[in-house]
């Protein structure tokens, strides 16, 4: 837990947690390490690829139509 004697340790990346500038009148967000927001939204490491599998499509046909359409718009003239 993140506390007044919190101590960043030079090795760690910090990642703002606001994309608001300090000076912008309202008060400074705590800015928290990389692990540290992994922590506090209790993640885990991924094991192996398939973790990162997901249902989107509920067919075959679902995928092939939305790969076709993806071409199409990548393919098509601009102008």
């Amino acid at each position: 837990m993140l506390g007044a004697s919190h101590e960043l340790h030079p090795a760690e990346d910090l990642v703002s947690t606001s994309r608001a500038d300090s000076s912008a009148g309202g008060p400074a967000r705590p800015r928290l390490s990389a692990a540290e927001l992994l922590a506090a939204k209790n993640t885990r490491p991924t094991q192996s690829p398939g973790d990162l599998a997901a249902d989107i499509f509920e067919s075959g046909q679902e995928l092939e139509e939305f790969l076709a359409f993806t071409y199409a718009e990548r393919h098509r003239d601009p102008a």
